[in-house]
Order: C-alpha cells, then sequence, then structure tokens
C-alpha cells in the first residue's frame, strides 16, 4: 500500500469517526433544547407536562437524525 492509498484510508476513517460523533451528539443535544423548551414553556404556562412531551419529542427527532446521519456513513 504506498503513502497516498494509506492517507486517503486514513481521511476517511476521520471522517467516518466524525460523523458517527455528530450522530450521537444529535440525540443528545435534540433531547436536551426540546426538554428546555418543554420546560419553560411548564414555568411560563403552569403545567407540569411539557418537559416530559419535549423529551419525547426531543427523543423522536433526535433518534431520526442519527439515523439519517449514520445512514450516510459507507
Amino acid at each position: 500500500m504506498d503513502e497516498n492509498e494509506r492517507e486517503s484510508e486514513e481521511q476517511e476513517t476521520t471522517r467516518k469517526s466524525g460523523m458517527a460523533y455528530v450522530a450521537g451528539l444529535s440525540i443528545f443535544f435534540s433531547v436536551l433544547s426540546f426538554m428546555g423548551v418543554g420546560w419553560l414553556l411548564d414555568r411560563w404556562l403552569g403545567t407540569s407536562w411539557l418537559m416530559l412531551a419535549g423529551i419525547v419529542l426531543g427523543a423522536v427527532a433526535g433518534f431520526y437524525q442519527f439515523i439519517r446521519i449514520i445512514s450516510q456513513i459507507k
């Protein structure tokens, strides 16, 4: 294997690792942001269920993004 092939393979591995990292973070930040919006709405409206709804919606949105990003890794 020559130097160019090795460098190309390392770049591809780095790209795939970065995409996997972003996919994992997308779940975390989706849940966190939707939960935060739900919490703010709960405080503003005087309810107690919107934060839980935000967590569920954030998980759904995060997993959608996760699957979308992971499907691009080949």
